[in-house]
């Protein structure tokens, strides 16, 4: 058998010369470098396992790999070839097994999580699930390998957050935390969720409810402290409209004049707007709405926006701007919130005026389901809504026309 020579020098590799086309410089064993028409050298081994011609196997790249350290490197190849192992399949796993632990990290699943997810999220949900993996998990737990957190290492990091008194931010990063472990479980980077066994491990949060006035008698004056509202007439609509649509804050305050239709009495809001992101949502527009709508309509038909922002008509009111006026009127937090219009429609439709409870989830946009457990399409019950509304309105004008009689008086 004969033996092969080495046949390069340090001398010819470093003074071997790009031409037009790639060309190869043997060197022995299976060894050769690869001269590119850019002028980069490669060093390759051509090899053969199992019979049968594999794809060379990349060494590195000259200089930074010398010629000894390429001859070295042709040794071991050779020696896992006489072991029967292919050192071709043993570099690629070798590969994967860094690329597994680089992008495994809890802070890349998290986000790999999240850019899945927040397709179905309203904007404000998927700023507070960043929000609270960015600065109560990340610092902590961002460069871990998923699979090797604990329970207990879990739970340091939400105690940072909980000795801060933020007992409920603490519970939403767990919550957070547990579906990104879970999502790790079901794509095969982790075994287990470790958030599961931090049951009753953390304070738990004192139960608040978002303020709302729900008495017809309050009800009354703070619609007659409303009309009396000295602010910009942008603040003003939406204040004033706040209690006519009940829709979440940041769906109103958001709210586009193309979304507006006049003439069916009506406003859509498209699926990528709702807090689910599972269906778009019908408005019916009492009378009372339209008017106040169309009369601030000239002042702001400039903008995309029926509620521009003060600071520019290519962005929308602040969510502040109707809890502001609220709390000019008097009605601080505690008293009554922008979303706690839902509350006192909810609870006055239901418990005084009587409609249909599916009437009502369904104009509040929650998610409604028929007798075979199937969603009910958003156009359900339109009449009845549209009933509903206008005699909601008419109960609201009512309530303040008996406030300010009495105060008459």
């Amino acid at each position: 058998m004969a033996i092969e020579i080495d046949k390069l020098s340090d001398m010819a590799v470093k003074a071997a010369k790009p031409k037009d086309r790639p060309y190869k410089l043997p060197d022995g064993r299976g060894l050769y470098l690869h001269v590119m028409p850019n002028g980069s050298k490669y060093w390759r081994l051509k090899y053969r396992y199992g019979g049968k011609e594999r794809s060379p196997l990349a060494l590195g790249v000259y200089p930074e790999i010398a010629l000894r350290a390429a001859r070295r490197a042709t040794t071991e190849a050779r020696e896992l070839l006489s072991n029967g192992k292919d050192p071709g399949e043993i570099k690629r796993q070798a590969k994967m097994a860094r690329q597994f632990g680089a992008d495994n990290s809890f802070r890349a699943v998290a986000l790999e999580w999240y850019s899945r997810k927040k397709t179905v999220w309203s904007d404000s949900h998927i700023k507070r699930v960043l929000w609270l993996l960015e600065k109560n998990l990340f610092p902590w737990l961002g460069h871990r390998p998923i699979a090797q957190i604990t329970s207990q290492e879990l739970l340091g990091a939400l105690k940072r957050t909980e000795s801060k008194g933020t007992h409920e931010t603490a519970h939403r990063a767990k919550q957070v935390a547990g579906q990104v472990f879970r999502y790790a479980v079901a794509t095969g980077r982790a075994e287990r969720d470790p958030a599961h066994d931090l049951k009753g491990a953390l304070i738990s949060p004192k139960e608040t409810h978002l303020a709302a006035i729900t008495d017809p008698k309050e009800v009354g004056k703070l619609l007659v402290a409303m009309d009396g509202y000295f602010g910009t007439p942008t603040v003003k609509a939406a204040l004033l409209l706040s209690p006519l649509l009940f829709c979440r804050p940041g769906e109103l305050r958001q709210l586009e004049w193309s979304e507006i239709n006049f003439e069916e009495k009506r406003i859509d809001i498209p699926v990528e707007k709702m807090k689910a992101r599972q269906q778009a949502h019908i408005i019916p527009l009492c009378d009372q709405a339209i008017n106040i709508l169309r009369d601030l309509q000239p002042l702001t038909k400039h903008s995309k926006y029926v509620f521009p922002s003060a600071r520019g008509v290519n962005r929308p009111l602040s969510e502040n701007g109707v809890r502001t006026a609220l709390r000019t009127m008097g009605y601080d937090n505690a008293t009554m919130t922008p979303h706690g219009f839902r509350a006192m429609a909810r609870t006055i439709l239901d418990e005084v005026l009587g409609y249909r409870v599916d009437w009502i989830e369904h104009q509040l946009a929650h998610a409604v389901k028929d007798p075979n457990g199937r969603a009910y399409n958003r156009t359900a019950h339109m009449e009845g809504r549209r009933e509903m509304m206008q005699g909601w309105a008419d109960y609201l004008e009512k309530l303040k026309n008996e406030t300010i009689t009495s105060q008459d008086k």
